[in-house]
């Protein structure tokens, strides 16, 4: 074990997928630059030569064509795309080759493709720049959508992407590049589709994935001088989605919060709760409830964005709701940040 970056962690993950494999291959705009994606794609080009990491030009759609015809002839492309919102160019290669292709062909092939998309929001990003669109990818059949949250989880589900012979979206939001974890060394895969309990709880469940978990644990904190205890649930995978922990957990604490960085309508968090709502609502006390992004584009003004995003106080307030309480102080003793559009000072992350 090592304390490091999720950067870090994503490096070190391409690292051992490359030299345990040649047929892994590493490209995209900026894998070669001397920033190297936050890091995340620094000194492969010097270790694996440029046949194997390149940089490539603007041209989305083309190069994702190449990696899924390059996944059908034997390669384990990974590509990555420095925001999600550049890689909508390339949602016909995606949804209508890579995804479809293991079926349409009667499951005599496949395409072992996985795309580093990245995601979050910082000063002016705007509604072009700070997209949070997993609920669209997870609706198509066929594509596999991995979101970590921890450096560890990102190392090891990066590895069990490469090596999935499906096509994978590998999600990663930028605040958490910094964040820093314990993560063991070598080929530790984690494995897809599975859920991790990163705090029990007896009182509530709250379900989120990503930058959120950090937030829903900011939030259990001070949720818990207040006598509640709450379970989170985070994800890793929205698809497939790990149900069976998801029910485990409502079925221990009758309370249910899905949590989601992407709009309210059409989100992760309201498939979360439509089947809690349908398989385990005997066991719910209260009606189950989802925090996410309002039902507009992302603003970039600074003084739309005030109260724009779920944040910890958020999570805090409803939890509350939920239990018919309220603060001992009388106040929520969470308030967003100043300035509002970085993490709290509680947490390390490039804003």
């Amino acid at each position: 074990m090592a304390e490091v970056t999720f950067a870090t962690a994503i490096n070190q993950a391409l690292h051992t997928a490359m030299e345990f494999d040649n047929s892994v291959i590493c490209y995209g705009l900026g894998a070669t630059d001397p920033k190297a994606i936050f890091g995340t794609t620094s000194g492969l080009e010097d270790r694996f030569g440029p046949s194997r990491v390149f940089d490539t030009p603007t041209s989305e759609n083309a190069m994702t064509g190449i990696g899924v015809g390059a996944a059908l002839g034997g390669f384990k492309p990974v590509m990555v795309h420095q925001r999600l919102d550049f890689f909508l160019l390339a949602m016909d290669q995606l949804v209508n080759s890579a995804a479809k292709w293991h079926y349409m062909f009667g499951s005599q092939n496949s395409v072992p493709i996985t795309i580093r998309l990245i995601i979050g929001r910082g000063w002016g990003q705007g509604p072009t720049h700070s997209q949070n669109l997993q609920a669209w990818f997870a609706h198509v059949p066929g594509l596999k959508v991995v979101m970590p949250t921890s450096p560890a989880d990102a190392k090891g589900l990066l590895l069990s992407s490469i090596f999935d012979p499906n096509p994978v979206i590998f999600l990663e939001h930028r605040w958490l590049h910094q964040s820093v974890g314990e993560v063991p060394s070598g080929d530790v895969r984690v494995p897809i589709g599975m859920a991790k309990v990163v705090r029990e709880g007896a009182d509530l469940t709250i379900v989120s994935a990503s930058y959120l978990t950090v937030e829903a644990l900011q939030a259990s904190k001070a949720l818990a001088e207040e006598g509640v205890e709450c379970e989170i649930v985070d994800l890793r995978t929205l698809s497939p989605i790990d149900w069976p922990t998801i029910r485990d957990s409502i079925t221990k604490t009758k309370r249910l919060l899905a949590l989601d960085s992407g709009a309210q309508t059409g989100s992760i968090a309201g498939e979360i709760i439509a089947r809690a709502a349908m398989e385990f609502h005997d066991d719910l006390l209260v009606g189950p409830r989802r925090l996410a992004m309002p039902d507009v584009p992302e603003p970039t003004s600074f003084g739309l964005t005030r109260g724009f995003y779920v944040r910890s106080s958020n999570i805090f307030q409803e939890v509350m709701n939920m239990l018919g309480k309220t603060p001992k102080s009388g106040v929520n003793p969470l308030v967003e940040p100043t300035p509002h559009d970085v993490p709290g000072t509680w947490f390390k992350g490039p804003f």
